[in-house]
């Protein structure tokens, strides 16, 4: 599974990069779902929750590729004590630094 170019375009800038520690990526989530769009993902669910207690939140969103037939999903978590986390998967693959 390779990367969608616009996926590939938010690494190579530096906004979405990879912490090993927790096999995720550092980003925002909203710029990773929208470069899933500008790849030709349509968005099927978007669901965010938040925990006021905690000052934490996080969303899942899972769009599909019309033409590929590819899902593609993602999962967040925000917390106001650490960097975004989000967790990319497209066709059961999760996406990994290269």
């Amino acid at each position: 599974m390779h990367p969608t170019e616009c996926l590939n375009e938010l690494r190579e800038t530096g906004r979405m990069r990879w912490m090993s520690p927790a096999q995720g990526w550092i980003a925002e989530a909203e710029e990773v779902v929208s470069a899933l769009a500008r790849d030709g993902f349509e968005e099927c669910k978007y669901t965010e929750t938040r925990d006021p207690h905690y000052h934490s939140r996080g969303g899942v969103w899972q769009g599909l590729n019309r033409q590929t037939g590819a899902v593609a999903s993602a999962v967040w978590i925000v917390s106001d004590e650490r960097p975004h986390l989000v967790f990319v998967d497209i066709d059961g693959e999760p996406l990994r630094d290269a």
